[in-house]
């Protein structure tokens, strides 16, 4: 995936975070304080504007504009976890034009580990961290069975949507649910919603 491509892929994410505005806000609004959509959608509606900026643009200074964009213009916990991630992932791909599969893989677990150090949060807390850790360690399965592009989008996909769905059974470790009697338990955390969405469009993206 080249500069264009990563834009292609971001103008499509947008555009389907703008499309859930309802439904995020309502999980957001039973766990948390409901502002989960907003700020998310607003970072990729910057990015929309970026386009032209952005395109043809090295790969790490790409993800290093969109990475500072977020931090400057996104609010509450999202700003911060998303803005440092694409920053520390960026430097994965210095002196790369394009993202192989391998270097998507390695991009990605960079970005976990970032965002769980500065969240200070595991896989199990419920929170977008867990289908991001469930892609991680699919997409790194895939890479050691060689599956085919087609495969491993697919694989990535799964994954995603899997990590998302675990939250519903999950316990609040994080953020205002872990006030609730019920601890968030049976509701889909809006945070990990959002991660999925980006992480399936990944995965397509992937297949191409």
């Amino acid at each position: 995936m080249n500069s264009n491509n990563i834009v292609d892929m971001f103008l499509e994410i947008a555009e389907k975070i703008e499309s859930e505005k309802d439904y995020i806000t309502e999980l957001d609004s039973v766990l948390g304080d409901g502002d989960h959509w907003v700020n998310i959608n607003k970072g990729y509606q910057e990015i929309v504007k970026m386009e032209d900026t952005l395109r043809g643009l090295p790969l790490s200074e790409l993800f290093m504009k969109v990475g500072m964009s977020i931090m400057s213009v996104v609010g509450g916990s999202s700003g911060v976890l998303y803005g440092d991630a694409f920053l520390k992932a960026s430097m994965t791909l210095k002196g790369q034009e394009a993202m192989d599969l391998q270097k998507g893989h390695e991009f990605l677990e960079t970005a976990l580990d970032a965002m769980m150090s500065r969240g200070k949060a595991s896989p199990g807390d419920k929170t977008m961290i867990d289908p991001l850790f469930s892609v991680v360690k699919a997409y790194g399965d895939g890479l050691e069975k060689a599956l085919t592009k087609q495969e491993l989008g697919a694989a990535i996909s799964r994954a995603a949507e899997q990590g998302m769905l675990d939250t519903k059974a999950m316990i609040a470790k994080k953020g205002r649910a872990t006030y609730r009697e019920d601890k968030g338990v049976g509701y889909i955390d809006a945070g990990a919603a959002t991660m999925y969405y980006q992480l399936d469009i990944l995965g397509k993206h992937i297949c191409k």
